[in-house]
């Protein structure tokens, strides 16, 4: 198994933030949703050793009552971060209420609804305060599609979309954030399941087929590389069809 230079990832990483911010937000916030898991936690941690805890905003997005919101209100502490709470709940409501009568929605889009509404939560909270919206996505989650398109797969910027959750995790580590939110186990707060459940294999499993090689067995290899290959759109910027203007235009 290869080793891991988490300190170098670290210092790189956060200088990368920096120089983002220099020619992208010079002078402006950092803004990231909070939902006290292993991913936001550490690229909250990255921001504020890469901007200082006063330019990091967090919110916190419950859609009612979020049983887990004390491990989001922990990091806030603990990074010293100004944040703020937005229940969406109301926001899903709206949608609800507002269906054309007969329409009956997917049980898929009913799920990809509440990160499209964070996001778009996010960025009407960040636009108010001079902000730039972190992606908090992972190398792993990206690797097999496990994020909303248009929901939380988007942002400004993305500290940790090249690492796997076994580095996301030793990131963490590293920057001292307290155990509970690092070994937290990944659920979306959506659908009451977590995310190992939802795909059927594990994150170790998954990161040691990225970083090592080490292949699984044969059922869980062949739905990695499906999930994979199916979602690899979701990583490219939207496709458009491409116009020579020498074909359509006459001399």
């Amino acid at each position: 198994m290869k080793v891991f230079n988490v300190e170098k990832a670290t210092h790189d990483c956060v200088n990368w933030i920096q120089n983002w911010f220099e020619l992208n937000g010079k002078g402006c916030n950092a803004v990231v949703g909070i939902s006290g898991g292993k991913d936001s936690s550490v690229v909250a941690a990255l921001l504020c050793k890469a901007l200082g805890s006063d330019r990091v905003i967090g919110v916190l997005m419950p859609n009612g009552n979020q049983q887990d919101i004390d491990c989001a209100h922990l990091l806030c502490d603990h990074l010293k971060i100004k944040n703020y709470v937005y229940n969406i709940a109301k926001m899903q409501e709206a949608f609800h209420t507002s269906l054309p009568e007969g329409f009956v929605t997917s049980n898929a889009s009913e799920v990809n609804l509440l990160p499209r509404i964070r996001m778009t939560a996010l960025y009407y909270i960040s636009q108010s305060l001079n902000g730039r919206v972190a992606n908090t996505c992972n190398l792993s989650e990206d690797y097999v599609g496990y994020s909303t398109r248009y929901g939380d797969s988007v942002g400004d910027f993305s500290p940790c979309s090249n690492f796997t959750v076994r580095e996301v995790k030793a990131i963490g580590r590293y920057l001292g954030l307290p155990e509970k939110l690092v070994d937290k186990p990944p659920i979306d707060g959506l659908c009451g399941k977590t995310d190992e459940d939802n795909l059927g294999f594990t994150y170790e499993v998954l990161d040691s087929y990225i970083r090592d090689g080490i292949i699984p067995e044969k059922s869980i290899k062949d739905k990695i590389d499906r999930l994979h290959a199916t979602n690899l759109f979701k990583l490219d910027v939207m496709q458009s069809f491409k116009l020579n203007t020498d074909d359509y235009y006459n001399n």
